[in-house]
């Protein structure tokens, strides 16, 4: 069942674990799960009120089956989304299942279309990478993060991400700050993606893609690498 309360002393101990080992992606589960309240919930109900999201529900569609489907993305138009995808993908020696095994630790969803968004939340979390612009280097991942608070307004996001905003200023700079204010600013005016037909949008042109859903660039973040080429 999920549990709503928020658990800030759960949060805290996971962080400081992710903190200590950027590679126990498992903790940022914790945390989301420890402050998340009824974020996602909400989210949920916005979603199933959706005549998108009422056909993803009533279709039992599974997004993780299409991007990891790499021959179906590689018969992709030449700078479609998918393939774009397919290259980020393979570029960074990674698959959309990635995550799932992390994700699913002590979780126990009562209800099939709740889990169905949720799994469709975390599973979206690279396509955002390559739709916004911003890399899995620790900074674009803490800018692609404050993004994906302003879209969610969940909280245990908004945590993660502050928290790396503090350490990622301290070894390169204010401008750090600039950069994830940018980004969040960037989720707020962009369409709300996680009600998106992604299924669809991968055969189609990235840019038409970003230009529909109102995604810009992350330019901030862009000159921050510049200047400061090591921070990747």
């Amino acid at each position: 069942m999920q549990d709503h309360r928020i658990q800030p002393l759960v949060a805290i101990r996971a962080l400081r674990r992710l903190l200590q080992d950027p590679e126990k992606t498992e903790e940022v589960f914790v945390i989301l799960r420890a402050l998340t309240g009824r974020s996602v919930l909400n989210a949920f109900k916005r979603f199933k009120s959706m005549p998108i999201g009422q056909a993803i529900l009533i279709e039992e569609r599974d997004l993780v089956a299409h991007l990891d489907d790499r021959e179906a993305l590689r018969a992709l138009p030449e700078g479609s989304l998918g393939r774009a995808y397919l290259q980020f993908v393979e570029r960074e020696a990674i698959s959309a299942g990635g995550l799932i095994e992390a994700s699913e630790r002590d979780l126990d969803f009562a209800d099939a279309d709740f889990e169905r968004f949720a799994n469709r939340m975390r599973d979206q979390h690279d396509l955002w990478h390559v739709l916004t612009g911003y890399g899995r280097d620790t900074f674009g991942e803490a800018c692609l993060l404050a993004f994906t608070y302003a879209q969610t307004n969940n909280r245990g996001i908004a945590f993660i991400a502050i928290a790396g905003m503090f350490k990622l200023s301290r070894a390169m700079g204010g401008s750090v700050r600039s950069a994830m204010w940018q980004a969040y600013r960037a989720g707020k005016r962009a369409s709300w993606l996680p009600a998106e037909d992604w299924e669809c949008r991968l055969g189609q042109p990235l840019e038409a893609v970003r230009e529909e859903l109102g995604i810009t660039p992350p330019e901030r973040y862009r000159e921050v690498l510049e200047a400061l080429p090591a921070a990747a």
